[in-house]
């Protein structure tokens, strides 16, 4: 089941219409809206600019809720980092006599994380967007700024040697929330959950035809090389000689065991 509560920052790339005539009703429903920041001060304060010479001032201590130093203050580099990015906010209040208004993602992130800890289910899909990539995992926005990891070996059914062979900095992305740790909010996200079974793929393929393939492992003891057919799909065809992990190969599917969840091949 997917569940749409939240959604990562800056999904549909849209700044939420912002001006004195909906200021009030903004503020009064407490709604999440959606901006862009346009600089960062020395003070570390963010600035969003609004319609009608209008600007929203995100101090620095309604940046984040999550990640934050013993002061209480988020570090420096995740204020800076926010600068022609898009941020969620809520605005905290309208100062008229300088038309500043003082925004707050802070409380969106409270919100999303009350959201992870009470109502997020194990086995959910939900919308993300990956954030930053290292050679462990991908971490990935799921909303309101709050981001779930998606270990490697929870990116790919065949085995890869980094995450950047199955996604990119910046790319929307389906998770499946694979665990919740209701204590601190943390989220483990599964991406080739959402790749289809191995009966899905497999639907794809006819014995006794030829396809395109990527050498993925070979056998220690050279019993065999393991060759991916689609991110969730992966056969087998007998060792060779002088072939490379990430090589494109052509291959003949010589079987597909349904039972046994097996496809024979042979490179060509």
């Amino acid at each position: 089941m997917e569940t749409l509560k939240f959604k990562p920052e800056g999904w549909n790339n849209e700044v939420t219409p912002v001006d004195e005539r909906n200021l009030s009703h903004y503020i009064e429903r407490n709604e999440t809206l959606q901006g862009l920041v346009k600089k960062c001060d020395n003070d570390y304060n963010l600035y969003v600019s609004f319609e009608n010479g209008l600007t929203g001032i995100m101090p620095r201590k309604e940046v984040e809720a999550i990640n934050v130093e013993d002061s209480g203050l988020p570090r420096i580099n995740l204020c800076t980092g926010k600068v022609h990015k898009f941020v969620q906010f809520k605005i905290k209040e309208a100062k008229e006599e300088d038309n500043n208004i003082i925004l707050s993602r802070k409380e969106v992130q409270q919100e999303a994380l009350e959201w992870i800890k009470n109502d997020l289910k194990e086995g959910e899909v939900v919308t993300g967007i990956v954030k930053s990539i290292k050679p462990y995992g991908a971490f990935i926005e799921i909303g309101g700024g709050m981001v779930g990891l998606a270990y490697i070996e929870d990116l790919s059914i065949a085995r890869i040697k980094t995450p950047y062979e199955r996604l990119n900095i910046g790319q929307k992305v389906q998770v499946v929330v694979k665990s919740i740790d209701r204590n601190n909010g943390k989220v483990i996200l599964s991406y080739k959950d959402t790749l289809g079974s191995w009966e899905d793929n497999a639907k794809r393929f006819t014995a006794g035809t030829k396809t395109k393939g990527i050498i993925r492992e070979t056998e220690k003891n050279k019993n065999g090389i393991f060759i991916e057919l689609t991110p969730n799909l992966v056969g087998m065809a007998e060792y060779q000689e002088g072939l490379e992990y990430g090589q494109k190969v052509d291959v003949y599917i010589k079987k597909i065991d349904d039972q046994r969840k097996k496809i024979k091949l042979l490179i060509v």
